[in-house]
């Protein structure tokens, strides 16, 4: 299947990568943003040996080839309108794209007014094209993740899906700085803490599995907490002023009768020994996963990337969730598609082979 890679930040370097290493796809094209990076060798831009295939910066350029699929992981945090724009032009073409935002697409059912969706949905039938939008988090790891123990239980009364991590080693300055509002005051309300947002973001998980087990939830509720710098210290390349958030809790709830049963939560820290008394990783970052029920479960899922970092490993796998999706996505019936519309994705075909070349060492 011909693919092309649209952007090449910190997701999309790891989806070049994989895409060029993957035996079922073959690299069709890259689009990217910045003018440096036009011209230049996808090898070059992924970190592996040159492929023959040059960045361009011309979006036309490549819809007019005509690939199978675009795997879409431009920014959409803080530019919706352009991400959904860029997103109906693509799939209008009749290319079927995979993407890691905007995130609320994962699952958009009772999460976003319906207008705000129908201008995809009709690009999708218009193109006879897939649109699925999906990664670690929001996507697997509260999706299958969580699904997968379901189908284990006699009783569930709660599910919690967590993400407790370390912050300080990933390389986005927008969304810790400008969108999560590290190294703020805590009387400033950030984007992400606005009221609406992290159900915006979020819900999509609470309703997604509220669907898949036939929950039928009566709200959504969101709560948010933090945690100041007891003294100045430097994160992410930044200095955290003493008193400025540090550290960050919040939940997206979904709710019957005032009570939790569908819960996803997110500690997050710019430094391991912040907020003692809140929810703690295994190792300095991983994803758990919680059953109340019979029986009960505690799952804790820790990532390492190859270099040894949890958020080298998160970045890498919301990659390679849409890479490996490529081709049930393609093999799909044309529209916007969630979790719940695609058989069980696996790494097929990648496992290492003596003797067979290997980009990504």
């Amino acid at each position: 299947m011909r693919v092309v890679q649209w952007s090449t930040g910190n997701v999309g370097r790891w989806a070049l990568r994989g895409i060029i290493d993957h035996p079922a796809l073959e690299l069709a094209g890259v689009w990217v943003s910045d003018p440096a990076k036009n011209g230049r060798d996808a090898g070059e831009l992924a970190g592996v040996d040159p492929v023959g295939i040059l960045a361009t910066t011309d979006a036309a350029q490549l819809i007019a080839t005509e690939p199978d699929c675009v795997v879409y992981t431009a920014m959409a945090d803080n530019r919706l309108t352009e991400a959904i724009d860029d997103l109906c032009l693509l799939l209008r073409a009749g290319i079927n794209v995979v993407a890691s935002g905007p995130v609320f697409l994962s699952y958009p059912e009772g999460t976003v007014p319906p207008e705000l969706i129908e201008p995809i949905r009709q690009a999708a039938v218009e193109g006879g094209s897939s649109l699925w939008v999906n990664g670690i988090d929001p996507g697997w790891a509260n999706d299958w993740l969580p699904l997968l123990l379901s189908g284990t239980c006699q009783r569930i009364d709660l599910i919690r899906c967590s993400e407790i991590t370390d912050y300080s080693t990933y390389d986005n300055p927008l969304v810790l700085f400008d969108i999560m509002g590290f190294g703020t005051p805590l009387d400033h309300t950030p984007l992400l803490l606005q009221p609406g947002v992290l159900t915006l973001a979020w819900g999509s998980v609470v309703r997604q599995l509220a669907a898949a087990l036939d929950v039928p939830l009566e709200s959504i509720v969101e709560h948010h907490e933090r945690y100041p710098a007891p003294t100045p210290f430097t994160a992410a390349g930044r200095t955290i002023a003493e008193g400025t958030m540090a550290a960050l809790r919040f939940t997206v709830s979904g709710m019957i009768a005032d009570q939790p049963v569908l819960v996803l939560e997110h500690v997050t820290r710019l430094r391991p020994d912040l907020a003692p008394d809140w929810p703690q990783p295994v190792g300095t970052g991983c994803y758990r996963v919680e059953i109340t029920g019979e029986p009960n479960y505690v799952l804790d899922l820790r990532l390492t990337g190859g270099d040894g970092d949890h958020n080298t490993a998160g970045v890498a796998s919301t990659a390679m969730r849409l890479v490996n999706a490529v081709p049930a996505v393609v093999d799909a019936p044309p529209g916007l598609l969630t979790a719940l519309d695609l058989p069980l994705t696996t790494g097929r075909g990648l496992v290492s082979v003596p003797g067979r070349r290997d980009t990504n060492a």
